[in-house]
């Protein structure tokens, strides 16, 4: 709200209805903007600002004040939270000791006056809380914070059944070290992505490695915890909340003609500009829209909000940061933005996990390795049917085959979840005999293994004609006789009794002188070529 020439609340809450902003989260607890708001079905977030974080620390009875003052004072606003200080550790590091007794005083407050149920309290966190942000694997929260104070305040949230809250910015990551960092990788456009060694999962956009950063930073406290774990630390809360994310737009405060006048504007990067902004922000509202998890957290669910909803001209710092609103101070927008109807996803990555690499078993380690690896696979999502006895895939029966039809199962639903503790490795050329369990019965040949000798090709294939197979074709004189060899004779045979036997190993073993393919063979291309799919009924 730190512009010139800005609307007034309610023509801000008609904005709001316009867009279906359903959310909306004050960085203090302006009463011209919660009498607006009430009787909206607008959610709103309050915050306690950083300088009055020692008075509700040092005093319940300030923090019941204040509650009373700007919670309980607007029963017609749907007040959801209240966000204690912003960014504590980095703006005001300070402030660190009097966070949490802030945070316990607040909630104190709303217990006191029957609002703790609707109302959560939350403390945004600026990323820098981790002492590394990449690779995600490797996020942990620094030592000075960890145990002292992000450990108890996260017992906090979860004793007040509150989230976790950061603030994601991959815009100020780039433009802080634009020679280190992938443009397209921050606005989840096409880029080559980024390995993390630790899970084996590629990352496609910074701000999933951002959350999953946090994600692991979370474990890695609750694995040097010697206490019980709550819902947070023990994993089962998979959400990731944000107070804030977005991009700078470049400039402007009444509109576009106004574009190059915000103050004395002297240090935007140059990715500040309306498209970029855009991409970025349509591309992450298009992500929660749809649902979509994180690489390490595919099942996570994602909430938070866009910063900012206007320009701010009378903002002090970084001039860029005046200028991150979907919306000029006049209410014009600075680009479209749909918060109802989530946009094509974002576009998919070169290469994709799904489509142009494969998670392949490392046949190096031991079978037992192998074993256990294929069986973890099996339990935690992969789909493993096709490789039973009898099925699609099932041949070659070795371990090593199982292994890489499951570890890559497992991979492409997991979202590039190939590591299995080093019994598998992602290639991204389509490996040699790769069974497809989607594709069409007919995708599957039954043929003669030659090592077997003439003698029992010849019994074979005479059981096979004697028990259903229409060897006609192979007959002197008939279509299929050329060429006039055991070996394709035989494969004729056994792959005619196979097609009418279910395709099973069963009906493609003939005492070990059979076996399945699921590429076509080249005696069988010219013997027995496909006909077109057309019937009539």
């Amino acid at each position: 709200m730190m512009a010139s020439k800005l609307i007034k609340p309610p023509a801000v809450v008609q904005l709001l209805k316009r867009n279906g902003i359903t959310m909306v989260h004050l960085y203090d607890a302006n009463p011209e903007a919660l009498t607006a708001l009430a009787n909206t079905n607008i959610k709103v977030g309050v915050s306690l600002p950083n300088q009055y974080l020692a008075l509700a620390a040092g005093s319940t009875l300030y923090a019941l004040q204040w509650v009373q003052s700007n919670v309980k004072a607007y029963p017609g606003t749907k007040i959801n939270h209240v966000a204690v200080g912003n960014e504590v550790f980095h703006q005001q590091p300070e402030l660190t000791p009097q966070l949490l007794p802030a945070m316990k005083n607040i909630q104190a407050a709303l217990v006191s006056v029957g609002l703790a149920d609707a109302v959560k309290v939350v403390t945004p966190i600026a990323l820098d809380a981790l002492t590394k942000s990449f690779p995600p694997s490797e996020g942990q929260f620094r030592d000075d914070i960890a145990q002292s104070v992000m450990r108890p305040l996260i017992d906090f949230l979860d004793r007040t059944g509150s989230h976790l809250t950061f603030n994601y910015y991959p815009y100020l990551a780039y433009r802080d070290h634009p020679d280190q960092i992938n443009l397209d990788y921050v606005l989840f456009r096409p880029n080559k992505g980024q390995l993390d060694k630790g899970t084996g999962l590629m990352y496609y956009n910074m701000f999933d490695a951002m959350v999953d950063a946090v994600f692991h930073a979370v474990e890695k406290l609750s694995s040097s915890s010697e206490h019980g774990r709550g819902r947070i630390l023990s994993g089962s809360d998979s959400s990731a909340s944000f107070i804030e994310s977005g991009s700078a737009n470049g400039g402007g405060t009444t509109g576009p003609a106004a574009a190059d006048n915000l103050g004395e504007q002297k240090s935007v990067s140059a990715a500040a500009t309306p498209a970029n902004a855009q991409t970025y922000n349509n591309n992450l509202i298009s992500k929660i829209l749809r649902g979509t998890g994180t690489p390490y957290k595919p099942n996570a669910v994602i909430s938070g909000y866009i910063f900012s909803l206007f320009n701010e001209d009378l903002k002090p710092g970084d001039d860029d940061e005046r200028s991150f609103g979907l919306f000029y101070p006049n209410g014009t927008p600075v680009y479209k933005v749909d918060f109802v109807n989530p946009g094509p996803a974002p576009a998919t990555p070169t290469p994709t996990p799904a489509g142009s690499s494969w998670c392949t078993a490392n046949a190096a380690v031991s079978d037992k390795q192998l074993q256990d690896a294929l069986d973890y696979a099996c339990a935690n999502g992969a789909d493993c049917s096709a490789i039973q006895p009898g099925k699609t895939c099932y041949q070659p029966n070795t371990v090593v085959a199982h292994a890489s039809y499951a570890f890559n199962d497992f991979y492409q639903r997991k979202s590039g979840t190939c590591d299995f503790n080093g019994a598998a490795s992602i290639v991204y050329q389509k490996p040699t005999g790769t069974c497809d369990a989607s594709a069409p019965a007919a995708a599957s040949w039954c043929v003669a293994n030659t090592a077997v000798g003439d003698t029992r090709l010849q019994a074979a294939l005479d059981y096979a004609c004697s028990n259903g197979a229409d060897c006609s074709a192979i007959q002197r004189g008939g279509r299929c006789f050329d060429p006039d060899t055991k070996e394709v004779h035989a494969s004729y045979a056994f792959n005619d009794y196979y097609k009418r036997n279910g395709r099973t190993e069963q009906s493609c073993n003939f005492d070990g002188c059979g076996s399945v393919v699921h590429q076509q063979p080249s005696e069988l291309r010219s013997v027995h070529p496909i006909l077109p799919s057309i019937f009539f009924l």
